[in-house]
């Protein structure tokens, strides 16, 4: 932190209603923890080894290396500094900050799909090298002309019980391997998902361990084509690749085989449940989740700050101008958005705890969880990743000109986050899947089975209380009833559709086609109403004081509240609330606006971000906005020079062509 803070600034904090160290603990789960993490942090930030010049000034090329040797980096001192497995995010997310890496892939995908479908014998054999970075992998699924849609892959892997192999090709330009991190020029080896055909007979996508380059010069393997796909929306420092394979050959044991199996004589073994393969994916869009929370936090700590740091206009003729944040406007682009941070983060923590014990039910054999899990996980990673980009972009935006520069940090913060929603899942496609449990588990209710506990409400659509029943907008329990009862609806409404579209003579898929719209919305609002339950059984945890549980049910009225008006009409349709229930509403938020205004630094302040995370000039915490905006102008290498080569090749030549001919 500067010597001096931001007069504003200083101001903001004084004048808050409670002391963000306590929300922060709230958030990260104790004291002790946030201290561990500010001691990683400062470790990371304070070490010279991991300086560079700014991201932003770079090639691409020059980003790929210089995240390159920042991450290798950064895996030799986690060993030498004996970083706690369960503490390495915060040492890691300091070194890396808000960029992807090219190891990320080789951390989030292959390892844990060789801790979820390798069989002991193959973990024995490449685990202790891929955990010890003696081999560096990568997941290699999605393809040029398919990516959701997994049984569309065309990758083939033919068994030839002959030798015992697999035989590995890539049969048409789509089926090349495309946009997996850390393909282009960083792995060795993949997780490769491909058709498995045994006999002329295909059994469907199933994963296999490949090596791609040499081990001693780090060449592709005969056969082998691979490279970088080139520049990106974002992700600069990222080598997203394309792979193809000709008549390439691994040994039958290459199979992932924990589940399925392929026997020497080519006898195929099935897994015990199809739905053992969703493991992994379930953690990878649990943690998107958690990950969505946290970018829109950082999003709505830049623009918190610089709007309290900006002063605009004049309210009042003769008065000093506003700081931006006191217009009611730009409260309500941003606190709907704070609110939905805290939402989305708490979210993630929960669906991390969810999937963490039905994993370990999972190990013992249990699946019975992963059905609801896999369902929860589709719809809250395309639900946050959604309402993620949206609030990048309106906090981008309520930053005035200045937002548009790369020293906000925002433009690389929403190029690099945008992705999440087509990687692991495109959102739609996510709400579709999460729609098709909810159908199952609708029909299942009309049966009399007694369903799981996310969709348990689903057993009866509540009746819609008498008109002018008076109702408290602000109480949560009523709120989430509301959102119980939208979501009951929007499902009873799109299963009837769905049976009148087959009643029509539509065939199953056509049917389903046809009533998607509201199939989405069904799934849609299934997940908010997790959202919103889940912030106000947070708010129960009986170690938050007063000051912390008050501002924080502030938030989750906001947020929920913000959901009703914005879609008001599935509320009003069927009459469950009236328009009254909405203008009071629409009022209620205006006035948690108010109270939450004076608060408004101190809630993003607790998010706990230092400078060198945030990398923001907008969003410094000292508030010191343009003395930094203009020295970081000054670094552009367009500046190193009074007069840049150009002139002397170009601009020169040009004018005095021009003034010899006046």
């Amino acid at each position: 932190m500067a010597a001096t803070v931001n007069p504003d600034l200083k101001k903001e904090r004084e004048n808050s209603s409670f002391d963000p160290n306590k929300i922060t603990s709230f958030l990260y789960g104790g004291p002790e923890i946030v201290k561990k993490k500010r001691e990683l942090e400062s470790l990371a930030l304070n070490d010279p080894d991991y300086q560079h010049e700014d991201l932003n000034f770079m090639s691409q090329e020059q980003q790929y290396e210089t995240f390159l040797k920042k991450t290798l980096l950064m895996v030799t001192k986690v060993r030498e500094l004996k970083i706690d497995v369960a503490d390495r995010h915060f040492y890691r997310s300091a070194v890396i900050g808000t960029n992807p890496d090219p190891l990320g892939l080789h951390v989030g995908m292959f390892l844990p799909t060789l801790y979820g479908q390798a069989s002991q014998e193959q973990k024995d054999k490449w685990l202790k090298m891929a955990e010890n970075f003696a081999i560096i992998g990568t997941y290699a699924q999605t393809e040029m002309g398919h990516g959701t849609f997994l049984r569309g892959l065309e990758t083939t892997a033919t068994y030839d019980p002959t030798t015992q192999e697999f035989v590995i090709n890539t049969p048409t330009i789509t089926a090349y391997k495309w946009w997996p991190g850390g393909l282009g020029k960083t792995s060795n080896y993949c997780v490769l998902m491909a058709q498995l055909y045994i006999h002329g007979k295909s059994y469907g996508p199933h994963p296999f361990m490949v090596q791609i380059r040499s081990l001693q010069d780090h060449k592709p393997l005969p056969g082998v084509t691979v490279g970088d796909i080139g520049p990106k929306f974002g992700y600069g420092s990222v080598d997203n690749g394309f792979l193809a394979f000709n008549n390439v050959r691994i040994p039958r044991e290459n199979m992932l085989m924990k589940y399925s199996k392929v026997e020497p004589d080519g006898t195929y073994v099935k897994p015990p449940s199809t739905k053992l393969a969703y493991g992994t994916m379930v953690q990878v869009r649990a943690n998107i989740v958690v990950n969505s929370g946290r970018v829109l936090a950082k999003a709505v700590t830049i623009a918190t700050r610089y709007s309290c740091v900006r002063r605009q206009s004049e309210m009042k003729p003769g008065h000093p101008e506003p700081q931006v944040l006191d217009y009611v406007t730009q409260q309500y682009k941003l606190f709907p958005y704070l609110a939905a941070a805290y939402a989305f983060w708490l979210t993630g923590q929960t669906m991390m705890s969810v999937y963490t014990t039905s994993s370990n039910q999972i190990s013992k054999g249990d699946i019975s969880a992963l059905p609801e899990l896999h369902a929860l996980s589709a719809g809250l990673k395309a639900l946050s990743s959604w309402v993620a980009n949206v609030g990048m972009e309106e906090c981008r935006m309520a930053c005035g000109g200045h937002g548009y520069s790369h020293a906000s940090g925002l433009p690389r913060l929403y190029a690099n986050m945008t992705p999440g929603a087509t990687y692991e899942g495109e959102n739609t496609v996510m709400m579709l899947q999460t729609a098709r449990y909810l159908m199952k588990s609708y029909n299942q209710s009309l049966q009399g089975e007694k369903l799981a506990g996310s969709v348990a409400y689903l057993s009866g659509v509540q009746p819609v209380p008498a008109a002018g029943r008076t109702r408290n907008m602000l109480d949560l329990g009523v709120l989430c009833d509301a959102y119980r009862h939208r979501a009951a609806r929007l499902v009873h409404e799109a299963a009837v559709q769905l049976r009148n579209e087959r009643q029509a003579g539509k065939d199953q898929p056509d049917a389903w086609n046809a009533a998607s719209v509201d199939l989405v919305k069904a799934a849609m609002a299934h997940s908010q109403y997790f959202v919103v339950k889940n912030f106000a059984e947070r708010l129960t945890d009986s170690t938050l004081d007063s000051s912390i549980s008050d501002v924080l049910t502030r938030l989750c009225q906001l947020h929920a509240l913000h959901g009703l008006v914005t879609n008001s009409g599935d509320f009003l349709e069927d009459g469950y609330l009236t328009g009254t229930d909405v203008r009071q509403a629409r009022r209620h938020i205006n006035a948690l606006m108010a109270k939450l205004r004076p608060d408004a630094v101190a809630l993003v302040d607790a998010f706990d971000f230092p400078d060198g995370i945030l990398n923001s000039v907008l969003g410094r915490y000292d508030g010191n906005v343009y003395e930094h905006l203009l020295e970081w102008a000054k670094a552009s290498p367009l500046n190193k020079t009074d007069v840049h080569q150009s002139y002397h090749k170009y601009l020169k030549p040009f004018l005095e062509d021009n003034r010899a001919k006046l």
